[in-house]
């Protein structure tokens, strides 16, 4: 059994099969990457896995409960947290500001903003801020508005805030998505060095194969909303049935 899980799951959207009968089993702290070519299901997949959309058939489930139609709230609560393709920050705040905010607040589906009751001190939250920061090499530009950064390091800074909740899984979608490569390669390593400092979980969405191959254990290809192949990268580079999916022949 994996922390997550997912069974016989299934999604139309009126005449279209979004996804088809998938399973998926991601073990804990693993990286695991699904891949496919555009119209796969991986965004449906995706979405189905933070509880956005609920299947028609079938089951998600994160350390033995479910995650269909919970609060975005309430998957940070399970210990899920989201990368997104486009940052998701506060770009009129500064960067320590950014990363205080997980620290005392909850976000809902229209990025709202809570208080929530807290056990941290203001210094503890400080701190805490500030070891994150330094964690993604961010600490030099805590000063500096959010708007005003890199696409790398807007995505940097977006790390430290799932990393302040403390995750156990990480969903990662299209991470470097929009980078110039030596971003996408300051991404990779970064995203190296959380998983083998924190031992935690990830799930990737990715096109870039760059990304697929230097980070992941376990690949599931997805095709027309259905897994198609599920092994280790070495087995997944040049299989045929892959070949097949994103060049339309055999090898």
């Amino acid at each position: 059994m994996g922390i997550l899980e997912v069974k016989g799951v299934n999604k139309r959207f009126g005449g279209l099969q979004a996804l088809g009968d998938v399973n998926l089993s991601v073990q804990e702290k693993s990286v695991h990457a699904i891949i496919g070519p555009n119209g796969a299901g991986k965004s449906t997949l995706l979405n189905c896995l933070i509880g956005k959309l609920i299947p028609d058939t079938g089951s998600v489930m994160f350390d033995g409960k479910s995650v269909l139609g919970r609060k975005p709230h309430e998957i940070c609560q399970m210990g899920i947290s989201r990368v997104f393709q486009t940052p998701e920050i506060f770009g009129d705040l500064t960067v320590f500001e950014n990363v205080m905010i997980p620290c005392f607040a909850k976000r809902d589906g229209a990025f709202r903003l809570h208080a929530i009751e807290t056990v941290m001190s203001e210094k503890d939250i400080v701190e805490q801020a500030e070891a994150m920061l330094s964690e993604v090499s961010m600490l030099d530009k805590r000063h500096m508005l959010a708007s005003s950064l890199s696409r790398g390091d807007k995505r940097r800074l977006e790390m430290a805030m799932c990393l302040v909740q403390q995750p156990r899984l990480l969903l990662l979608d299209e991470p470097t998505a929009g980078m110039a490569r030596a971003d996408t390669n300051n991404t990779i390593d970064l995203l190296k060095e959380i998983h083998e400092k924190r031992d935690i979980t990830m799930a990737i969405i990715e096109h870039d194969m760059h990304v697929v191959f230097s980070l992941a254990q376990r690949i599931t290809v997805l095709a027309q909303g259905s897994p198609l192949v599920e092994d280790t990268p070495a087995n997944i580079k040049g299989h045929p049935k892959v070949r097949e999916a994103y060049l339309g022949e055999t090898a």
